[in-house]
């Protein structure tokens, strides 16, 4: 060891050298801790799992479980391999055994590990040497972090920084401590998002008030909330690692993205190490639930890996007759084909049933909510649904150098939802008559897939820093739909809903007086090329440029089905060809903890709508703009935020009543509407203290339509309200209660407005705890209480007086046990 010392010099000019390149001082590198600290960095325990597999490799997981930087001469490492390391260790004794018999020494420089190989600094010439730092690694599992130090939704890896929008993150260890499984219940406890209830199980998600429908699995992007009627869309978080968020339009990542932004749901993987965690749940309204998740090297060099994930969910609900039941399987594989090449493959399988309370209540006829008990149930004893989505992904990452990648992705999703249910309609009296049943079934099928690839690339060029990125995708989306419905007039009152009225069935809906049968096909196809340039022309400014030229083809066709007929009507189509969607950002670095952004996107939305011509009413077009401040601070553990943001979005399609009734019989359109979205955005993430973690995330935004013959002036987005709050910490203490930690949080916002602009659905507060408590070094009990003052409060969907008035959840318990044995 005491040899090291005589590299230190080196070591230090090497990084001061590489510094001068990019005029950044030694901290930024973490290189100005005194002894002391590394001391105390040395002697800090981590539980580590890394097997026995190529040196670089090791180090690498190495400097992602203890959140170290590491620096060596890539060439020296070559051809070498570690020894296993694994349980809870100093960083001092966890390298001494990771380098055992491989003849390479190390130092602790404050939070930075340098190693050399032999024991002289000869051949080791200062223009031949690489350094290699950590890389920024995008991961959460096993962090037991709130934030993250990258994102991978812009494409390649990032930190949040170097991303002129505002992008949030919700990690795996967030995701297990709030006991968060399904996007809805996760898109309401992130900045800015709302998860409004859609049909049953199903939500609509939006950002800024836009609906976010098109989705990216590990960045490939599908339409998911195409369907005849209604959102049915549902989506299980247990195969996920994290949610990455991007607020703001989106279009350069996904062609007709959504102008409020983008989600990432970014898959869990194989481990380096063999993990295993077995949980067991308990709670109210008898909700039980079984899950097992395990992974790790299935070969001795680890260069297959692994996972496996087996989860039940059954539960009843506060609601009468109410009750779910949900089966979810997930397996991946990871080859390591060299060193450079990455191949994985996975498949995962929910299916999920229920009979729940579809669009909740109705409204009396004057917009007032009616009296009724949470518990009401205003459905049949024979409402069901069956919904079931098997997803097969694979992707392949080609690392030509530690600069230039090259990946390919892609996503095949089937779903089927089978579902048949009673609900009440209509606006209700006085007196709680006028109850009007409506019966509908449905039966939707449909298939998506979608492709994604990409180069990136860093190199120096004209004494500046450059990257580039350049792909496309590509994503098609068939049907094969139909549903049928029926409204049924009642002498019925509110207070006294029929659950025993007679079961249906497609056909017998389709012969019922006033019945009809609606089979639909989708089929929407869209392509794009997409490219973006990063350059620093002086060190601590970086500007943005992208682009995308999009294709993209909309066909709808639909039939009327009744007793005696099918009638074909018209096929609605839309085309839009080389659609150019720029984009344009620039950050500058104040310090190497603060920078300022500023960020420009539009994004066009094809339409369907017809003018008195006879032509398609043109895409409409939405300018996005957004300035901001970003911090990294704590070297990573902290990441904080806040934006200002204005959306434009033009072309809006409206009714030309003036014109003549030349569409199908009725008025066309054209395209005059204009609506405005703007606000704030502030956000806090990561170990704020030490021991505590705490996500904190504001959003003040205002919709409006600026053009509209009937709306103008009036609130555009109804399900956004215009002050969101969501918090959540979780603290873990030391000393002799180092076993217990304890999270408490909430969610609070104001009031929000009807479908028909006639319904105020008044804002709300919910508080939720958490107590965990390791009782041994594999086992952990937690309770989470949710709603803990019982707050009564309606959830965000398309309120309306005649229906989608749905109760939040009453207070409830969950318990858990997991069972993490150790290898």
């Amino acid at each position: 060891m005491s040899a090291i010392h005589e590299f230190k010099p080196l070591f230090k000019a090497l990084v001061i050298a590489r510094s001068l390149r990019s005029r950044r001082s030694m901290a930024s590198l973490g290189l100005t801790c005194l002894l002391p600290l590394s001391a105390q960095v040395c002697a800090e325990e981590f539980s580590l799992n890394i097997p026995a597999q190529s040196l670089p490799q090791a180090l690498q997981a190495f400097g992602a479980q203890t959140n170290q930087q590491v620096i060596y001469n890539a060439d020296d490492m070559a051809g070498l391999r570690s020894t296993q390391v694994s349980g809870k260790l100093s960083s001092e004794a966890a390298i001494s055994r990771l380098l055992s018999g491989t003849g390479v020494n190390y130092s602790f420089e404050g939070n930075t590990l340098m190693l050399v190989r032999g024991t002289s600094t000869q051949g080791l010439e200062l223009g031949a040497t690489t350094i290699s730092a950590q890389q920024a690694s995008a991961t959460t599992e096993g962090s037991n972090s709130y934030t993250s130090n990258a994102v991978t939704i812009g494409k390649g890896t990032h930190t949040l920084r170097e991303i002129p929008q505002s992008v949030t993150v919700i990690t795996r260890k967030q995701l297990d401590d709030q006991g968060i499984v399904d996007l809805k219940d996760a898109a309401n406890k992130t900045t800015g998002l709302v998860g409004a209830q859609g049909v049953g199980r199903g939500l609509i998600l939006s950002s800024r008030g836009f609906q976010i429908d098109d989705w990216q699995y590990d960045g490939v992007p599908i339409p998911r909330n195409t369907y005849a009627l209604g959102n049915w869309a549902t989506q299980d978080l247990i195969f996920f690692d994290r949610m990455e968020v991007l607020r703001g339009a989106s279009g350069l990542l996904q062609g007709t993205g959504s102008p409020g932004g983008a989600v990432n749901l970014v898959r869990k993987r194989g481990q380096a190490a063999p993990t295993v965690s077995l949980t067991g749940k308990a709670g109210s309204w008898d909700h039980y639930g079984l899950q097992l998740d395990a992974g790790g090297p299935l070969n001795q060099e680890g260069t297959i890996r692994g996972r496996f994930v087996a989860d039940q969910d059954n539960s009843h609900s506060f609601v009468d007759s109410e009750w779910y039941e949900t089966t979810s399987l997930y397996g991946a594989l990871d080859f390591d084909l060299s060193d450079a090449t990455t191949v994985g493959f996975a498949v995962s399988q929910s299916d999920g049933e229920s009979r729940s309370n579809v669009r909740g209540f109705p409204r009396y006829a004057d917009g007032k909510p009616i009296d009724l008990p949470r518990k009401t149930y205003t459905g049949a004893k024979w409402n069901h649904s069956d919904i079931d989505v098997t997803t097969l992904y694979t992707d392949l990452e080609h690392r030509f150098n530690d600069d230039w990648a090259f990946k390919v992705g892609a996503v095949r999703m089937t779903e089927t939802n089978k579902a048949k249910n009673q609900r009440v309609q209509n606006g209700i009296n006085a007196d709680g008559t006028g109850v009007q049943y409506a019966d509908f079934l449905t039966d939707l099928d449909s298939t998506k897939v979608a492709l994604d690839m990409n180069v990136t690339g860093k190199f120096d060029a004209w004494s500046m820093q450059q990257e580039v990125m350049f792909g496309g995708n590509y994503s098609k989306v068939t049907t094969d739909d139909k549903y049928a419905r029926t409204f049924n007039n009642s002498s019925d009152n509110i207070f006294d809903i029929n659950h025993d009225r007679p079961d249906i069935s497609y056909e017998g809906l389709i012969n019922s007086p006033g019945g009809r049968g609606f089979p639909s096909e989708y089929d929407i196809r869209q392509k794009g090329l997409y490219g973006s340039w990063r350059v620093k022309p002086v060190d601590d400014l970086t500007l943005v440029l992208g682009s995308r030229v999009s294709w993209y083809d909309y066909s709808y066709k639909s039939w009327t089905q009744t007793t005696t007929a099918i009638t074909e009507e018209p096929e609605s189509t839309s085309t839009e060809s080389g659609e150019v969607t720029p984009y344009a950002g620039i950050i500058y670095d104040l310090s190497r903890e603060w920078s300022v952004y500023a960020s420009y996107t539009d994004v066009f939305v094809p339409q369907t709508e017809r003018t008195t011509g006879g032509s398609v009413v043109k895409p409409i077009i939405g300018s996005n703009y957004e300035v901001g401040i970003k911090g990294e601070l704590m070297d990573g553990r902290i990441n904080t935020s806040l934006a200002l943001f204005r959306y434009d979005q033009e072309n809006r399609a409206v009714i030309d009543t003036a014109g003549e009734q030349s569409c199908d019989g009725w008025y066309c359109s054209n395209a005059s509407g204009k609506v405005r979205s703007q606000g704030l955005d502030a956000e806090i993430s990561g170990e704020v203290i030490d021991n505590l973690q705490l996500f904190a995330g504001y959003t003040y935004n205002t919709t409006k339509y600026l053009e509209d013959p009937e709306n103008e002036g009036k609130i555009f987005s109804w399900w956004t309200p215009k002050h969101m709050l969501r918090v959540w910490g979780n603290y873990q203490f030391t000393g002799d209660w180092k076993q217990v930690s304890t999270g408490l949080g909430f969610t609070a916002q104001t009031h929000t407005v009807g479908f028909d602009h006639a319904v105020n659905v008044p804002g709300y507060a919910v508080w939720n705890a958490r107590v965990g408590y390791q009782l041994t070094p594999e086992i952990e009990l937690a309770m989470n209480a949710n709603n803990l003052f019982d707050k009564g409060y309606f959830t965000p969907a398309y309120n309306q007086i005649n229906g989608n008035n749905n109760y939040g959840d009453p207070r409830n318990v969950m318990f858990s046990v997991k069972y993490t044995p150790e290898f």
